[in-house]
């Protein structure tokens, strides 16, 4: 029988960056839309990010961070807002939170049919032709609709 070769926890502990911290209110009930954004950006991601972490919060929040180290400066963290539904409009689409991550962790990277499809919609949107609904082709409602997340918009009473 193989003796078991394992360290305290902490000992293997060594923070992995780049990070992403998905805040959101629990008073609004965002916990599946930020799981479902979790889930998309470490399959596509997968071990190109070293964490990414949900964070409950009140007051309506739905903020996502990234924590890098940039590679053209010192060896410390900076940290970049890559959406604020407050500052942002609502929630982000699960293709525009990809290419928000892919642009400062791996900036040449190509994300297949997410980006080919910017580039057809760019093409659209120039030839004056509408992607239909409000807030786009599908949008944000469409991202949280295909997760199970729960699909208002509107903040709880106690976050207004």
């Amino acid at each position: 029988m193989a003796e078991p070769t394992s360290a305290p926890a902490h000992a293997d502990y060594e923070t992995r960056f780049p990070r992403v911290t998905i805040q959101f209110c629990t008073q609004c009930k965002w916990m599946l839309r930020a799981a479902y954004f979790a889930q998309e950006l470490l399959s596509t991601f997968s071990t190109s990010l070293g964490e990414v972490s949900l964070q409950p919060s009140t007051g309506g929040t739905f903020v996502v961070t990234i924590h890098h180290q940039p590679r053209d400066q010192a060896p410390r963290a900076v940290s970049t807002v890559l959406w604020d539904r407050k500052t942002d409009g609502g929630f982000p689409e699960t293709k525009e939170l990809k290419r928000r991550v892919r642009d400062v962790i791996e900036p040449g990277r190509d994300l297949g049919h997410v980006d080919r499809h910017r580039s057809a919609h760019a093409a659209s949107k120039t030839a004056g032709e509408s992607s239909g609904g409000a807030d786009g082709a599908g949008g944000p409602a469409a991202a949280a609709a295909a997760s199970g997340a729960a699909m208002t918009d509107t903040p709880c009473e106690d976050c207004k």
